[in-house]
């Protein structure tokens, strides 16, 4: 057993075994890491740092091979709320998922861990959206990033989440969502919180809530803006065809099935066409 292994291991007990038991915190924030130690550091300060205290810290490694985990266990010798494993995994949507899973607080919040949380107010301001409405399974706001030229995000509608992704770094989701839309799917490798954020938008029954502040500072270079993720794209009008059928008009439906189905016929792409056929009976539903 290598030593990452044991310390995967060790902290899962350590988490498991109520070494760590408090009151069941309000935020659990998840930071999936892998080779991080470039910048780890500022992240998990930018979290320490906040007025609101009722949280849980989880990072979520991959095996990595720098000095990403002695950097954190120096964290979690100071403050007993952040807590870690080590392990092999499938990419940052499943260490995201293993988050849900470890997850004690009442509402889920995905940082990157090259991203850092706004200011020192973040947490404090969020909490009393929460405390103003306790019908709220969503609240997003807006990020900072230099790669957008500066604030990126502003207010969703039906039309502008088919061409636009939130950022995963400016939503908070009450848990108890995941039951309903599932967790990340793996089948997209840079664009499963987009996939996930269809489904949830376009659910009438998830009640969800803009509040106009930047949440955090956006890192340019992550992930998903570095990585191409051509299944999403693929099945990106039909998904929002699926999860949305029930709030969009005839005309709306018309059109993505008419778009996707010639696409399939100019690209003689039987497969697809199949499963745009078999997408037909939403036209009425």
């Amino acid at each position: 057993m290598n030593t990452l292994t044991q310390t995967s291991m060790l902290l899962w007990c350590k988490v498991n075994s109520g070494l760590y038991k408090m009151n069941t915190p309000l935020f659990s924030i998840v930071i999936p890491t892998y080779n991080s130690a470039n910048f780890i550091a500022g992240c998990i300060d930018s979290i320490i740092k906040q007025s609101y205290k009722n949280i849980e810290l989880l990072i979520v490694d991959g095996l990595s091979t720098d000095n990403t985990i002695s950097i954190v266990q120096e964290y979690i010798a100071r403050y007993p709320y952040v807590k870690c494993i080590s392990e092999k995994d499938q990419g940052i949507y499943d260490a995201m998922n293993k988050g849900i899973q470890m997850s004690q607080g009442e509402w889920l919040y995905f940082l990157g861990s090259d991203d850092k949380l706004y200011d020192h107010t973040v947490l404090e301001n969020i909490s009393e959206i929460i405390s103003s409405d306790a019908q709220l399974h969503i609240i997003y706001g807006d990020v900072l990033s230099e790669r957008f030229k500066g604030i990126y995000g502003g207010e969703y509608h039906n039309e502008k989440i088919l061409k636009q992704n939130i950022c995963h770094q400016a939503i908070f989701f009450r848990k108890d969502i995941f039951k309903k839309t599932g967790d990340f799917d793996l089948k997209y490798t840079a664009q499963a919180d987009w996939d996930h954020n269809l489904k949830w938008f376009l659910d009438s029954e998830i009640k969800r809530k803009y509040s106009p502040v930047i949440i955090a500072n956006y890192a340019d270079g992550g992930f998903s803006s570095l990585q191409g993720d051509k299944a999403f794209y693929r099945d990106l009008r039909l998904n929002y065809l699926k999860y949305g059928h029930s709030n969009l008009t005839f005309w709306k439906k018309y059109t993505i099935l008419q778009y996707e189905f010639l696409k399939s016929i100019k690209r003689s792409d039987i497969k697809k066409m199949q499963s745009v056929i078999s997408h037909f009976p939403l036209l009425f539903s």
